[in-house]
């Protein structure tokens, strides 16, 4: 077993404690938070679990060999830097950093201490993002001609960053494991509705060198929780729906089947529409396959799937993206 802590136990940290506390293959010691309330909760929950609130004690325990590090982003580098000098494999939440500096330093550390580290953009475990990733390798809807992605919510507004830093995190990290490249250009425009200076909706769009265009929508100010992915290709099209329980891809058959000039300036479409294909998916919980894949990492020495240097390509497009947003939507150009 691996023994292992856990700091940040308030929004998402109770999951992965979940996750370590029913896989016998953990042995979960230490859970760290600041919030009284948070460890209370843990200890009536969890029996057996050590609950602190300095970071230290975990940082100094050498029986610890593994930390997931669940805190809010701006605590995240000095954590990581902790865990990583004192030989803990390491496993951060996303966004990884909030510059890249701060993760390629990081990242020298891991490698210098030939530890694994590993950044939690879950998508790319889920059995759905991973089918898709299948489907687009295999050519299978032709060239992708643009992908349109809908992230919202009536959310949590958060204060350590803007929605881009929040949610968009996950459609780039996701994007750029589909398509296997990255952006020639990126522009962002939002606003700040209900707190000032921190944007709650924005729109990202980003241009590859493969001619795609990706828009991204992202708010926490909707009626209703939204999580789609569209990819329109030259022969079908992908409509991914994250919060379908049963039917999570459809596949549809439909496209232009020809186009012919009729007379000038004046064309004739001709459209096809097929049938509607819905893969059959694993019900693996994502979160179950990514922290079995750490576990693989630090028992085999395999590279994490998001490492390190994976993470740190969603951080400098985020970064970008917030700069666009800053200077009121201007197309930043990315030299490649």
């Amino acid at each position: 077993m691996i023994k292992s802590a856990v700091i940040g136990c308030g929004y998402w940290g109770p999951n992965i404690i979940r996750v370590l506390h029913e896989d016998s293959r953990w042995d979960l010691k230490y859970c760290c938070d600041l919030n009284s309330q948070n460890l209370e909760r843990l200890s009536i929950q969890y029996s057996g679990i050590e609950t602190i609130q300095d970071s230290e004690v975990i940082f100094n325990d050498p029986t610890i060999q593994a930390v997931f590090i669940v805190t809010p982003l701006p605590s995240h580098y000095l954590l990581a830097k902790k865990s990583l000098s004192a030989k803990k494999a390491t496993f951060v939440e996303k966004p990884f950093v909030g510059h890249v500096e701060e993760g390629k330093e990081l990242v020298k550390l891991a490698k210098k201490n030939n530890l694994p580290l590993m950044v939690g953009h879950i998508f790319e475990y889920a059995p759905a993002v991973v089918k898709i990733k299948e489907l687009l390798d295999k050519n299978e809807i032709g060239s992708v001609y643009y992908i349109s992605s809908t992230r919202v919510n009536l959310g949590i507004h958060r204060g350590d960053g803007s929605v881009i830093w929040d949610l968009a995190s996950h459609d780039l990290g996701t994007i750029f494991y589909w398509l296997g490249e990255e952006p020639i250009s990126i522009q962002a425009v939002g606003k700040a509705s209900i707190i000032k200076e921190n944007p709650d909706i924005a729109f990202v769009t980003l241009r590859f060198p493969s001619d795609i265009l990706v828009n991204i929508q992202v708010s926490w100010l909707a009626p209703s929780k939204l999580r789609d992915i569209v990819i329109v290709g030259s022969q079908k099209m992908i409509v991914y729906n994250d919060t379908d329980p049963f039917e999570k891809i459809k596949i549809f058959d439909k496209g232009i089947a020809s186009l012919n000039h009729s007379s000038f300036r004046e064309f004739q479409l001709s459209y096809r529409t097929g049938d509607i294909a819905i893969p059959v998916l694993s019900n693996t919980e994502p979160l179950k396959k990514e922290i079995a894949h750490f576990h693989r990492c630090i028992e085999n020495g395999e590279t994490p799937k998001t490492d390190g240097n994976a993470a740190l390509r969603v951080v400098k497009y985020l970064g970008l993206a917030e700069q666009s947003l800053q200077n009121g939507g201007k197309v930043i150009q990315i030299s490649t």
